[in-house]
């Protein structure tokens, strides 16, 4: 009979046990060959691993081995003796004196793109395409890795401020936002949707656990073909009770988005240099009212007001490039945006009901959050779906969290894909999403 009972230790080291044990040592690693550099006498092989990629040096004689069997994308195992080389990644190099093929590529395939380049100069339709492959690129796992960070630091700051993660269905029967864009589903039958957001299971959760997030995917049907649309991406969401405005959930993502960038200056400072990163200030942030927005960017950029219900993707650059001039802010929240462009669950502002209590968060003059404080009363919540046209008994489930009390409580939920997007400077937010979904895209 044999047992299971923990990890046993191999013999294989990682890449900070080399950095901590120095030179001079034998050593006996893993990896996948990410490039081969012949130079007759002697030849440069370089493995790509989780942790990095290490330089090894074969040489005519010394190792036991036909170079020449060896093919980029092969995984193998190495053992040799560390050599310190200021000019190798990691500041060290392995002298081989074995080499064990693991395994090998389909005979006759070569790498369809050049994936050891520093940077892949190829068009991101290319990239796309061939995705499994492009991504074992440095430059490109740098960008997840970092991505991965964000995600860290958002749930961990989310933790340390006492909220339950949880997770919701993304198979749903009503559609939280409204409007069409939604992906319809034939459900045992029934007529069901992918989940546009967690909205309304965050706010049943509030009254469950007072202050709730969740990490997980957002579907839009939404025929864009933009460089800042998706139709699958992440969401970063959070919802909270007990708060004395909607200034609280900007404090709470304003608080999150420093500590964030903290980390990944401490954590992933690797790929942030990598990359050529530095990661923008967030210990402020300015606010602005929507209408106040509208105004500031038209008399100072000469742009009339086209519509004055919702901003313009050129207004948001423009907005972003006057709190960049002005108060050399990366970040700015427009406030009040008017409530016929909001969800029926939004606060109207009691001073002017044409507004809500919302916010959007901009960055770099993209909107990549949107929040605000929440409907808690039966009455007002029952009040304005009546108002909007709307049936109460198609949302007598979400109307319960009402009926048996609520406190007053808000949210919001942050695109992923389009701060990673923004944070690495990219043009496209397919850059900054593994298996991009888009109009025309489904696979790989």
């Amino acid at each position: 009979m044999e047992f299971i009972s923990g990890i046993k230790r191999k013999d294989t080291v990682t890449i900070s046990e080399i950095l901590e044990n120095g030179a001079g040592n034998t050593v006996e690693l893993t990896g996948a060959v990410h490039t081969i550099r012949d130079m007759s006498e002697f030849a440069f092989v370089v493995l790509r691993r989780y942790d990095g990629v290490v330089q090894c040096v074969f040489e005519e004689g010394k190792v036991n081995f036909d170079i020449k069997s060896l093919r980029e994308g092969a995984t193998v195992k190495v053992n040799g003796e560390v050599n310190l080389e200021d000019r190798a990644p990691n500041g060290f190099e392995i002298r081989l004196k074995n080499i064990t093929v693991l395994s090998q590529p389909a005979k006759d395939s070569t790498m369809p793109i050049p994936i050891s380049k520093w940077k892949l100069s190829t068009s991101l339709e290319t990239k796309m395409a061939l995705r499994p492959v492009a991504l074992r690129n440095i430059r490109e796992r740098a960008k997840f890795k970092i991505q991965e960070g964000i995600v860290r630091g958002f749930r961990d700051y989310m933790f340390r401020q006492n909220f339950t993660e949880i997770r919701t269905p993304k198979i749903v029967a009503g559609n939280a936002e409204g409007g069409a864009n939604v992906f319809k589903l034939e459900y045992f039958g029934k007529k069901a949707f992918l989940a546009q957001s967690p909205q309304f299971y965050k706010q049943t959760m509030v009254g469950v656990y007072d202050r709730v997030f969740e990490v997980g995917p957002v579907f839009r049907a939404e025929k864009h073909n933009t460089t800042r649309h998706l139709n699958e991406y992440t969401g970063l969401d959070f919802e909270m009770g007990y708060i004395d405005s909607f200034y609280d959930i900007m404090e709470m993502e304003q608080s999150m988005l420093d500590y964030t960038f903290e980390f990944l200056n401490t954590e992933y400072a690797k790929e942030l240099k990598t990359l050529g990163v530095t990661l923008p200030n967030a210990k402020k942030i300015p606010t602005v009212r929507f209408d106040e927005a509208k105004k500031l960017v038209s008399e100072k950029y000469d742009r009339k007001i086209k519509n004055p219900y919702d901003l313009e993707p050129e207004e948001e650059i423009l907005i972003g490039q006057y709190f960049k001039e002005e108060f050399d802010s990366d970040f700015v929240f427009v406030t009040h945006y008017p409530s016929k462009k909001r969800p029926f669950y939004a606060m109207d502002d009691p001073e002017d009901t044409k507004f809500t209590l919302s916010f959007d968060l901009l960055f770099k003059g993209m909107e990549i959050t949107t929040g605000g404080q929440r409907i808690h009363s039966y009455e007002d919540q029952v009040t304005k779906m009546q108002e909007r046209g709307m049936d109460i008994e198609d949302f007598t489930h979400f109307l319960m969290i009402h009926k048996h009390g609520m406190p007053p409580h808000g949210g919001l939920g942050i695109g992923l894909e389009r701060l990673t997007m923004r944070l690495l400077d990219e043009t496209n937010v397919r850059e900054t999403s593994l298996f991009p979904r888009d109009v025309s895209r489904l696979e790989p």
